[in-house]
């Protein structure tokens, strides 16, 4: 081993102290990733906004001691989607590819098992744009006398968007409008799903007949480009969907046909124009003639338009037959459409029922199914499936309502969530007019169970006994079958002094009467409900807990700048060391990193307490290189676990002098100050020539302290997206107190009617970091650059932050200049006008005073005293 090696630990007498060092977690949320976020001044919400496809990322920043776990959840409505918990340093979450569902509100949960957990919350809201759909409709009034009848066209363009979606109707390349052109109509329809436009284009003329574009956009919104769909019309378009009713009669409201009462056929074709469609009735293949018992009209209004009825009154036994309706469109490819149905004593109107045996089907996950109706009547109409919960209103299809011809609905793979209660109905159209028989179907998908805990460490004291519990959550059936225990991969057949609730149909238990060397181990319950199975698995064993080092603690402590070395604070606490056999001592293992040897020492302790800060010192460390640290309990059962981490060498900032060590922000590096990550934007460095010529007007400094264009100064732009409360961090290196009092000297411009705050923070990094408010001030202060001295006096080493806080509008910028850090206390207030430097333009005037003013304003103030 290399002599730097065995020098590299001098370990330093170990100490510890009862001082309680644990800290209640706290969160914030901040994203990265591929973001589109659009705010306005009056949200006062964080809301992250995303486009539909791209990758969502957000982060749980965690402060804390032990260092919070982290356990993401989102909630939308009544919905609730959970994330598997992430490990303890990785407190990010990822979705690829986001879709429109997973939008929402996403909780960020931090505990530690200190006080309450931190909870933050942010909105994501998914953006997308889908492609219109475009359908078209026709209305033809009455014909009364020798009125002409007005034929009127709905194109209705639907599309489903997030945000609402902007509508555009063309002709041709020609914008549509109410204002411009009588005969055109634009609105939005009520009790429409999604969003819809509906152009109306009135008693039809022939420029009318042209091609129509829907153009629908978000405005750009996250780069969503525009999407349009277009629909030529014309005077001669194709018939199809052929249909018919059978109405028996209305008056005794009967829903039977029975000889002498009142029967109606209906029929009707979809085409455009509609008013051009003619219909021709048979009877028996031969054309139906009117009488005073056979009526044709047309254009029933409970019917759809230009829908052509057949209605026989008082029916005979000679009017039973087969009737024929052809419906015929002069100029269309397809000219003629026909549909026939038979009317006779064995006409039946529909009944509708599930076969026996066929009211609960039962299927494995991932098994196909198949739902059964059985429809009768004559003609037999076709069945719709739909169904019955609320919470599950559409179909495995994705559709409210699903059309079967021969009344079966068949399900390929169906999972948990496809379990409940389908309906299935006659369909009103190609059948009777009468109200849809329907019956329910009951189906229940099987699935494995899904138990708790699915992975549990249990530690206890050597003698101590354990209980050991596996629980069935959910599953179907919602039972356990049968619980198999195994301790090692060995099964075990367990005697009285280890029993096994078999009696209890939704948990099984495992007795150990007590903790030993042989008994600690991998348990495993395979628990089974007859259609699969899951394991619990418990790690019994009396190891101790893994030490958890303090992060927070100041490094490094001490710097030996002439032998090139350098000490390490090491701190940690002990994790529940009541929970098994006090800890006798430690193994500590340091290794430079990228060597492979290492010096380990062991480090005895007395009894260690929960929250008592352990403390050892490493010395000798070489600069400028990092180690790995490992440290592992010992008890009388042997090694628990153990915990590494690396430390990194980093220059440490000398104490403050009573040198000129003032920070005017000329230089790029800022005099090593940083932006806080956790914050919600950053300061800005800029003079007069880099300022943006479309900066807010009456707010922010025009110059520097110094009046001259090229001088700099720090300040918060607070126009858009910032937000009332924003706040922007600027924190400074890191100090190693070496006095009791320091001064913080600066000036500060404060100018415009939306002005917040401005706070001066100091970080104290003894014995983790606390912020602590050294000094605030809110308000326009006037177009004036002002200077403030802030007394602080840390007790280890120390950072300051100046904290800027976005007001109520965008007229808030503020700025900070000459930033002066030193030793002792803080000169006495004095009235000195000189120290106030007037901006121009401000409406007032510089003018130095004589020196006998000063004195002369003390004594004046001691009068007005």
């Amino acid at each position: 081993m290399e002599v730097t090696c065995l020098l590299l630990l001098a370990l330093i007498p170990f100490h510890c102290r009862g001082q309680g060092v644990y800290a209640p977690a706290q969160a914030q949320i901040v994203h990265a990733g591929q973001a589109c976020v659009v705010k306005e001044d009056n949200i006062s919400e964080r809301v992250y906004t995303i486009r539909e496809g791209d990758t969502l990322v957000l982060q749980c920043l965690v402060t804390g001691h032990p260092r919070p776990q982290v356990r993401w959840t989102k909630t939308a409505g009544s919905a609730s989607d959970k994330f598997q918990e992430t490990s303890v340093f990785n407190e990010t979450l990822r979705i690829e590819r986001i879709a429109r569902t997973q939008g929402g509100r996403y909780y960020c949960k931090a505990e530690n098992g200190v006080g309450v957990p931190a909870i933050k919350s942010i909105r994501v809201d998914v953006q997308y744009l889908d492609e219109p759909v475009l359908t078209v409709h026709q209305t033809v009034s009455d014909v009364r006398g020798n009125f002409y009848q007005e034929k009127t066209v709905f194109l209705r363009c639907t599309v489903n968007s997030n945000p609402p979606a902007r509508f555009i109707w063309k002709r041709g390349s020609d914008t549509l409008s109410h204002s411009q052109d009588n005969g055109v109509d634009i609105y939005e329809p009520l009790y429409t799903q999604g969003e819809t436009k509906v152009l109306k284009l009135k008693n039809l003329r022939p420029q009318d007949y042209a091609s129509y574009t829907c153009q629908v956009s978000v405005r750009n919104v996250c780069g969503i480009p525009d999407k349009a769909i277009t629909f030529r019309l014309t005077n001669t378009t194709a018939m199809k969907n052929a249909t018919f009713q059978i109405t028996p009669d209305v008056i005794k409201e009967s829903e039977n046909i029975q000889l002498g009462q009142d029967l109606k056929l209906s029929c009707h074709v979809d085409a455009v124009p509609q008013e051009k469609v003619t219909y021709q009735w048979f009877k028996n293949s031969k054309p139906a003639r009117m009488s005073k018992r056979l009526l044709v009209t047309r254009n029933d209004p409970e019917l759809p338009a230009v829908t052509s009825s057949l209605e026989l009154i008082d029916l005979h036994f000679s009017d039973y037959g087969t009737y024929l309706c052809v419906a015929s469109f002069p100029g269309a490819p397809v000219p003629d459409l026909s549909v026939e149905v038979n009317i006779s004593s064995e006409t039946v109107p529909p009944t509708i029922s599930v076969p026996k045996g066929r009211a609960v089907v039962t299927v494995r996950e991932g098994s196909p199914a198949e739902l059964q109706c059985e429809v009768r009547g004559k003609p037999r109409p076709p069945v719709l499936w739909s169904r019955v919960d609320k919470e599950a209103a559409l179909l495995p299809s994705g559709l409210p309502l699903e059309e079967t011809p021969d009344g079966k609905l068949r399900l390929e793979r169906v999972s948990r969530d496809m379990s409940g209660t389908y309906r299935c109905q006659t369909a009103r159209y190609n059948g009777f007019n009468v109200r849809p028989r329907e019956a329910q179907v009951q189906l229940n998908v099987q699935f494995p169970p899904e138990v708790e805990p699915s992975s549990q460490d249990v530690r206890q004291a050597l003698g101590r006994p354990v209980l050991l519990r596996c629980s069935l959550l959910r599953g179907s059936p919602q039972r356990i079958a049968s619980a198999v225990w195994r301790f090692k991969g060995q099964l075990l057949s367990p005697p009285p002094s280890v029993p096994v609730a078999a009696e209890a149909p939704d948990h099984s238990e495992l007795r150990l009467d007590a903790v030993t060397r042989d008994s600690s181990g991998s348990y495993e319950c395979s628990v089974s409900n007859d259609v699969g199975s899951a394991a619990c698995l418990f790690q019994v064993s009396a190891k101790a807990y893994s030490p958890e080092f303090y992060f927070d603690t100041p490094n490094p402590t001490r710097s030996h700048k002439l032998s090139k070395n350098y000490s390490y604070v090491l701190q940690w606490t002990q994790r529940e060391p009541d929970t098994v056999d006090p800890v006798l001592n430690y193994r500590l293992s340091v290794r430079q990193l990228n060597q492979h040897n290492a010096m380990v020492k062991a480090i005895p302790v007395r009894r260690v307490e929960k929250g008592q800060l352990l403390e050892y010192i490493l010395s000798d460390l070489r600069v400028p290189h990092s180690y790995e640290v490992r440290l592992t309990p010992y008890t009388t059962y042997g090694a628990g676990d153990m915990a590494s981490r690396v430390i990194h060498y980093t220059e440490p900032i000398n104490s403050p002098s009573l040198s000129d060590n003032t920070c005017h922000f000329e230089d790029e590096k800022i005099c090593g100050y940083t932006q806080d990550l956790t914050d919600n934007f950053d300061w800005t460095r800029q003079n007069a020539l880099t300022q943006n010529p479309k900066r807010s007007p009456n707010t922010g400094p025009p110059t520097d302290i110094s009046g001259t264009p090229e001088g700099y100064y720090m300040f918060i732009e607070t126009s858009r997206p910032r937000e009332l409360g924003d706040r922007a961090r600027l924190v400074s290196p890191l100090y190693n107190a070496s006095a009791k009092f320091y001064c913080v000297s600066f000036f500060y411009h404060m100018y415009g009617k939306h002005i917040g705050s401005l706070n001066l923070l100091v970080r104290s990094r003894n014995k983790g970091a606390l912020d602590t408010h050294a000094w605030s001030l809110s308000g326009n202060k006037g177009n004036v650059w002002q200077q403030a001295h802030v007394p602080i006096n840390p007790s280890g080493p120390f950072q300051i932050i100046f904290e800027g806080v976005r007001g109520s509008g965008y007229l808030g910028d503020i700025a900070i200049d000459d930033v002066t850090l030193k030793k002792g206390e803080c000169p006495r207030k004095q009235m000195d006008p000189n120290k106030v430097v007037v901006m121009p333009g401000s409406g007032a005037r510089r003018q130095p005073c004589p020196q006998l003013w000063g004195p002369v304003a003390i004594f004046l103030l001691a009068l007005q005293r």
